[in-house]
């Protein structure tokens, strides 16, 4: 069944928004304004799949030394490495705390450049950009958060990681499968989780309340949200992905319409 995509975000408060619903085959639903949209920290997924592809590689490893003393590249890509948001103060001992990191994750990249030799954009567009066909996407600026490009990318990326046909399945396992369990910690713009679950990359829903995905999303639903009011959700249990772009930051207009714009897609396609 399909749904009517503009009339279930006809009273967001944006100028403008684009909306696909994704299954294993392809795109079921989608609403496109005709712009690029910044993807904020959406980003860090295909930053992500880039370190991890060139850990498949053997360039580095998970286990290879990088940020605070004792962290590591899993510590950085699971928000576990202590290091603050935005610098490099120390803020915790390495998987003690799931602290949320711009800084881990531009790390994490430069560690990539550091083996490769090569700049981290052009590692992101050889292992994800192009394999995956994700054409107008560009890296302007930071991995955590410098992607922009159209929703067609967004969803290209999204149907990656639920059908994974490109890449290879141990990158995708690792970017949505628990990394460092149980670590308390805050999940921006929803507070403190005594179970902040993340996997290597993406936030792994589990028990999380509130959250910005469904009450009916699975516990095994993963992705990423953004600063700019871009989200990306995958899960394996209804074999469905969302992804939004917009062009009005994220606020409470966005933790209260975003679950229920998951619960429409999951009533029209689960």
């Amino acid at each position: 069944m399909s749904l009517d995509l503009k009339a279930a975000i006809a009273d967001w408060p944006v100028g403008s928004a684009s909306v696909a619903v994704i299954g294993p085959d392809g795109v079921l639903d989608l609403l496109d304004d005709g712009q690029r949209h910044r993807w904020a920290s959406v980003s860090k997924i295909a930053s992500a799949l880039t370190v991890l592809d060139g850990c498949q590689d053997g360039l580095l490893s998970l286990d290879t030394a990088a940020g605070p003393a004792g962290a590591t590249v899993r510590h950085l890509l699971a928000h576990a490495s202590g290091i603050a948001m935005d610098s490099d103060d120390v803020l915790a001992a390495p998987g003690t705390r799931r602290i949320y990191s711009n800084r881990g994750i531009e790390i994490a990249a430069q560690t990539l450049e550091a083996a490769s030799g090569n700049d981290f954009a052009d590692e992101l567009a050889e292992r994800v950009l192009d394999p995956v066909g994700m054409s107008g996407a560009v890296l302007e600026g930071s991995p955590a958060h410098g992607m922009t490009g159209s929703i067609s990318d967004l969803a290209a990326l999204a149907q990656e990681l639920l059908s994974t046909r490109e890449m290879l399945p141990g990158v995708l396992s690792a970017i949505s499968t628990l990394a460092f369990p149980d670590l308390p910690g805050v999940l921006p713009g929803f507070g403190r989780q005594q179970h902040n679950d993340w996997g290597l990359g993406c936030e792994i829903r589990n028990g999380k309340s509130p959250h910005w995905t469904a009450p009916g999303n699975s516990p095994q639903t993963f992705g990423h949200f953004g600063q700019s009011g871009s989200f990306l959700w995958v899960d394996p249990v209804a074999k469905l992905a969302c992804v939004s772009l917009a062009d009005k930051a994220f606020g409470e207009w966005a933790a209260v319409a975003w679950p229920v714009l998951s619960a429409k897609v999951l009533d029209a396609h689960g």
